[in-house]
């Protein structure tokens, strides 16, 4: 049975899902926070590296934390277009505070540049990651990005990255490339049932119905 332990970092969550010394580390963080993750990571043999989507704020240690590691890096196809610009999938956002939220990530994403990496995984519903130790299915998410995945984990925790956000409040995606895929995501997830859900921002809390 796996265990998932949050790592927080700043307003963000990375993860680390362990079947005793056996473990995947799922996003990576901003690099102001690399020796955080890293140093959670070393007491386990890391197998893989589970990018919920090409962000930077999920993306931007992947690079060195895959060498120091040693572990591949796994990611949807349909987000490498990311990886060399933020800016490559339009963003949208609805609500006043997600608005707040869009103009602080687009500003970063201007700014920010991102050591360049490549996936040797290419990950895609419905994969499962027995091969790495870990009892968990890859389910894809899109709409916060086209390649958005979560990690449902022995069909007890969800990872969903962005596909839901606890920045401010339990909810839908604030931010989206696609609204109409967020909204479809959001009702998969609550469709699979009892899970604990752990954000890529904010605490974990229990699924819910998540489009009203």
């Amino acid at each position: 049975m796996s265990g998932v332990h949050r790592i927080k970092c700043g307003n963000g969550n990375c993860y680390i899902v362990e079947n005793g010394a056996n473990a995947i580390l799922v996003d990576t963080g901003k690099r102001e926070y690399a020796e955080r993750v890293l140093q959670e990571c070393k007491p386990y043999s890391i197998k893989l590296i589970v990018l919920t989507h090409a962000h930077f704020d999920h993306t931007e240690n992947a690079a060195r934390l895959s060498e120091e590691l040693g572990a591949p890096i796994a990611m949807s196809e349909k987000d490498c277009n990311l990886i060399k610009s933020n800016t490559n999938q339009a963003l949208s956002a609805s609500t006043f505070l997600g608005k707040i939220v869009l103009s602080a990530s687009l500003k970063e994403f201007t700014s920010r540049t991102m050591p360049a990496f490549s996936p040797t995984v290419l990950l895609k519903d419905g994969d499962g990651l027995a091969d790495y130790g870990i009892d968990a299915k890859i389910i894809s998410l899109p709409g916060h990005t086209d390649g958005s995945i979560g990690v449902d984990v022995d069909s007890r925790h969800f990872i969903v990255g962005d596909a839901l956000m606890n920045m401010f409040y339990p909810t839908v995606s604030m931010l989206y490339h696609d609204k109409n895929m967020m909204l479809d995501s959001a009702k998969k997830i609550s469709d699979i049932g009892n899970r604990m859900i752990y954000f890529g921002h904010g605490k974990p809390v229990p699924n819910r119905a998540w489009v009203k």
